[in-house]
C-alpha cells in the first residue's frame, strides 16, 4: 500500500512542477520586458546624446576655450494632466514616461540649468486651488532635481490661461511657485524670461506691467553695454555684457510652419496652415517689440509641439522646442546648449519613441502566448519543429 502511495505522489508531483516552471518563465519574462521598457530603454536612448562642442573661432580660437560654458537643457510643453481631462491611464503612462526621460537624463547628461518653456501643466488655466496643489506636488516629483541644478520655468497659455481666461491671481499663483523673474544671469550669460501670453497689446493690466518689465530689462541690458559710469544707467551693478537669449512659450511671429523640416517638424499636411496671431504666435508688433528691444542673439520657444528653426530680420535665429510627451508626439525631445557669453552650440536629445515600446510589448504578450500554449502541447515547439524539418533533411 505504501508503494501505491509513493507512486500516486510521484504521479501529481510532475504536472505541479510543470505548472511552477511555466510560471516561473512568465515571471522571468514580464519583469525583463517591463524592465527593460520602462527602465532601461531611457538609459539607452539617452546614453546616445552628447552635449554639443563649441567651435572656436579661426582669429581668437584661444579665447574662446577659455570662456567658461554653461550646460543647458531646453524642454516645453510637458502638459501634466488635471482632474477633468485625460483617463487616469493616460496621465499615469505619459507622467511616468517624463519623469523617467527627465530622471535619466539628469542623471546621464548633469545639465547645470533646466528651462521648461511654458504648459508645464494642461488644466492650469481653470484648475481649482486643490487641484494645483496636487499638480504641483506631482510636478515637483517628477521634475526633482539636485539643488546645483536650477529648474527655471516660463508661463504658458494653459498655466495661466490664454489672454482672454488670464488674471492676477492666476498669474501670482503660477509667480508664486515659479518665480516672476524676468532675467537670469549665470556664467556671464543673460536670459530674458518673457510671459508672452501677456503680450497681447492691448493696455490690459496684466499687459501693461508685462510691457513695463520688458522696457527696465532691456534698459539693463542696455547700459552692461554702456561705459561704466553712465548717468543715465545709475550706480548700482551692470549685468554681463553678453548679448540675451530670449525665452518664451510663444513663438515669434511668422506665417506657419512651411518652411520647417525634419523628423520632428508639423505633419506635412498642417505645415501650410496659416497661423492665428496672439493664439498660435505672438503679433507681428510684439515680435518687433520684443527684437526691438531685446536685440538678442538666439530665442528659444515651444507651444506648437513640433520642432522649427527660423531666422527672424534675417539674423536672428528662433528654435522652437518640440513637446516632451508622448501624449502630444511619438518622438518627443529635448535641446542640449552649450552656451558661453559670445557663442553658443545646440545638439537635439530624442527620447524613446512610443510606437518602439508599444511594439515591444506587443511582442512580448505574442511570445508569452507561444511560450503557454507550447507548454500544454496545444502548439509544437519552434525548436523541436525545427530539429525534425533537419532530420528530414539529412535523409534525404
Amino acid at each position: 500500500m505504501a508503494r501505491i502511495g509513493l507512486g500516486f505522489g510521484r504521479w501529481n508531483f510532475h504536472p505541479l512542477k510543470r505548472k511552477s516552471s511555466l510560471l516561473l518563465k512568465l515571471i522571468a519574462v514580464v519583469f525583463a520586458v517591463l524592465l527593460f521598457c520602462e527602465f532601461l530603454i531611457y538609459y539607452l536612448v539617452i546614453f546616445q546624446c552628447k552635449w554639443p562642442e563649441m567651435k572656436p573661432t579661426a582669429d581668437d580660437g584661444e579665447q574662446a576655450t577659455r570662456e567658461p560654458v554653461l550646460k543647458a537643457m531646453f524642454l516645453a510643453d510637458t502638459h501634466l494632466l488635471g482632474e477633468f481631462l485625460g483617463h487616469w491611464l493616460d496621465k499615469l503612462r505619459r507622467e511616468w514616461q517624463m519623469e523617467r526621460a527627465f530622471q535619466t537624463a539628469l542623471w546621464l547628461l548633469q545639465p547645470e540649468v533646466i528651462f521648461i518653456l511654458g504648459d508645464v501643466f494642461d488644466e492650469g488655466k481653470w484648475s481649482t486651488p486643490e487641484a494645483w496643489a496636487d499638480d504641483m506636488a506631482r510636478f515637483q516629483k517628477m521634475f526633482r532635481h539636485p539643488s546645483h541644478v536650477q529648474l527655471k520655468v516660463v508661463a504658458g497659455n494653459h498655466d495661466i490661461g490664454f489672454h482672454y481666461e488670464m488674471n492676477i491671481y492666476k498669474v501670482k499663483r503660477f509667480e508664486k511657485v515659479f518665480s516672476s523673474e524676468r532675467l537670469f544671469s549665470w556664467k556671464g550669460i543673460n536670459f530674458v524670461m518673457v510671459n508672452s501670453v501677456a503680450l497681447k497689446g492691448d493696455g490690459c493690466g496684466i499687459c501693461s506691467e508685462a510691457e513695463a518689465e520688458l522696457i527696465e530689462v532691456s534698459h539693463r541690458l542696455n547700459c552692461s553695454r554702456e561705459v561704466h559710469g553712465s548717468s543715465q544707467c545709475g550706480p548700482g551693478p551692470l549685468l554681463p555684457t553678453s548679448v540675451p537669449i530670449l525665452l518664451q512659450h510663444y513663438p515669434l511671429y511668422r506665417r506657419s510652419d512651411a518652411n520647417c523640416s525634419g523628423e520632428d517638424a508639423a505633419p506635412p499636411e498642417e505645415r501650410n496652415i496659416p497661423f492665428k496671431e496672439n493664439y498660435d504666435v505672438l503679433s507681428r508688433e510684439a515680435s518687433q517689440k520684443l527684437l526691438w528691444w531685446l536685440q538678442p542673439r538666439l530665442v528659444l520657444s515651444g507651444h506648437t509641439h513640433s520642432a522649427c528653426e527660423v531666422h527672424h530680420e534675417g539674423r536672428v535665429p528662433e528654435l522652437s522646442v518640440p513637446s516632451f510627451s508622448w501624449r502630444n508626439r511619438n518622438n518627443p525631445s529635448f535641446i542640449m546648449g552649450s552656451i558661453t557669453p559670445t557663442d553658443y552650440a545646440l545638439s537635439k536629445c530624442y527620447l524613446p519613441r512610443e510606437h518602439v515600446v508599444l511594439i515591444i510589448y506587443c511582442g512580448a504578450v505574442g511570445f508569452l502566448m507561444v511560450l503557454t500554449l507550447t507548454h500544454f502541447g496545444l502548439l509544437a515547439s519552434p525548436f523541436l519543429s525545427g530539429l525534425n524539418l533537419l532530420r528530414k533533411h539529412k535523409t534525404r
